[in-house]
């Protein structure tokens, strides 16, 4: 298949996997937002405590944007103590809040960059990382590939790619956050070069398989679910390597059928998301339901 059909044929499997229940998905968003107080959430006056030393950057998914992929989960860690802090990178507008669709080596420079401003305002000598989706790549990815894994103390990644994906790194979670349209102008406008990049065999699946993938220093956790119907196979997130935490939702609540995007909006989710930042008091997982979308 030449590069120009290949494109194409991703480019149209994406808007078609968009046409999914926005309706219903912007509801979850919605009813989620008040879930906890919003303090301590992209408030660039925080400063870290000695509990929690190292700021959050957390990192959206695929042609989502980072208020509201973690309109949520943000909020959520900012209440256990955590500065947390979100930024919306490879848009291929910056007038349209839609990012994750330009470049993966574009959108990990903007993230490093954004990694060092968070630690200039901070005062931190290291932040740690949570990524969703095209986001859990984005913070494997960066400190390896890019090599700034000494400013990084862990990372947790929801649902990534890591080992490229068959199907499901072509939808966007933009669709779920009540963006299709934007993202159906920024797919026919601009395309996803992110999108050819994180199948199997993509190129910056690639630069991160080549050898090792953990890093030196850094705490790494992986969570997937069983029954994601957009990065598959499920496994290939996960990365078999010593020293990393993989782990399935299910393996903690067996009966929450959580999806792909449904990941960034579950109680249970969070938890884990939480023990897996501060092991040394996790708290029990009280086992809910997340979005099945």
């Amino acid at each position: 298949m030449s590069t120009v059909l290949r494109r194409a044929v991703l480019a149209f499997l994406a808007t078609a996997m968009l046409a999914t229940s926005t309706t219903a998905a912007t509801a979850v968003a919605q009813a989620t937002t008040t879930a906890a107080p919003s303090a301590g959430f992209d408030d660039w006056s925080w400063k870290p405590s000695a509990a929690h030393p190292e700021p959050l950057v957390l990192l959206h998914g695929l042609g989502g944007n980072g208020p509201g992929n973690y309109s949520y989960l943000g909020p959520y860690l900012a209440a256990k103590g955590y500065c947390a802090f979100t930024v919306t990178y490879g848009q291929a507008n910056p007038a349209i809040p839609v990012g994750g669709t330009a470049s993966v080596v574009q959108s990990s420079a903007e993230i490093e960059a954004f990694i060092d401003q968070v630690r200039t305002s901070t005062g931190a000598a290291k932040v740690s990382i949570v990524g969703h989706s095209e986001g859990g790549f984005q913070s494997i990815y960066g400190p390896k590939v890019r090599g700034y894994a000494a400013k990084v103390a862990k990372v947790v990644a929801l649902a990534p790619p890591t080992h490229g994906t068959t199907f499901g790194g072509l939808v966007s979670v933009g669709d779920y956050l009540g963006l299709r349209p934007l993202v159906d102008q920024v797919l026919r406008d601009y395309g996803c070069p992110a999108c050819d990049e994180i199948i199997v065999g993509g190129s910056a699946v690639q630069k991160l398989t080549a050898g090792p993938i953990a890093q030196p220093g850094v705490k790494y956790t992986v969570i997937a679910s069983r029954v994601d119907l957009l990065v598959t196979p499920h496994e290939t997130s996960f990365i078999r390597e010593p020293g990393v935490r993989n782990e399935f939702v299910q393996d903690t609540c067996p009966l929450d059928l959580v999806g792909h995007v449904g990941l960034a909006f579950d109680p249970s989710v969070a938890q884990l998301v939480a023990n897996a930042l501060d092991p040394a008091h996790a708290h029990s997982v009280i086992c809910a339901f997340g979005p099945p979308l």
